[in-house]
C-alpha cells in the first residue's frame, strides 16, 4: 500500500486545509468567549487568530492529505477520504483550542 506523497494535492488535503484554517481562526478566542459569556470575544485576539488560521491551515493540509487517502484505501470508499480530510483538519483546531483554554484558565 503506497500512500500519498508529503504535501500532495488531494480531496483530503483540501478539506483538511479548509477545516483547519476556519477552525484555527476561531479556536484561539473560543475559551475566552465561553468563560466571559460574550460571543464577540472570539475575534478579539487578532494576531493570535491569524497565526492560528495559518498554522492550522497548513497542518490540516498535511494531515488531511495523508490521512484522507489512506482511510479511503483502507475502507475502499471515496467518501472516506473526505472524512479523513475533515479529521485531519480538526486535529490542529482541537490542539489550538485546548492551548487557548489553558492560557485563559490559567492552568
Amino acid at each position: 500500500m503506497k500512500g500519498p506523497r508529503f504535501g500532495e494535492t488531494n480531496v483530503g488535503a483540501l478539506l483538511g486545509a479548509i477545516v483547519g484554517s476556519l477552525g484555527g481562526l476561531f479556536a484561539v478566542g473560543l475559551a475566552r468567549a465561553i468563560l466571559a459569556h460574550d460571543i464577540t470575544l472570539i475575534l478579539e485576539a487578532h494576531l493570535l487568530g491569524l497565526c492560528g488560521w495559518l498554522i492550522a491551515g497548513l497542518v490540516g493540509w498535511v494531515l488531511g492529505g495523508q490521512l484522507g487517502p489512506r482511510l479511503g484505501m483502507l475502507l475502499h470508499q471515496p467518501r472516506a477520504e473526505i472524512v479523513g480530510g475533515i479529521l485531519g483538519g480538526m486535529v490542529p483546531v482541537v490542539l489550538i483550542a485546548l492551548w487557548g483554554w489553558y492560557m485563559v484558565a490559567g492552568g
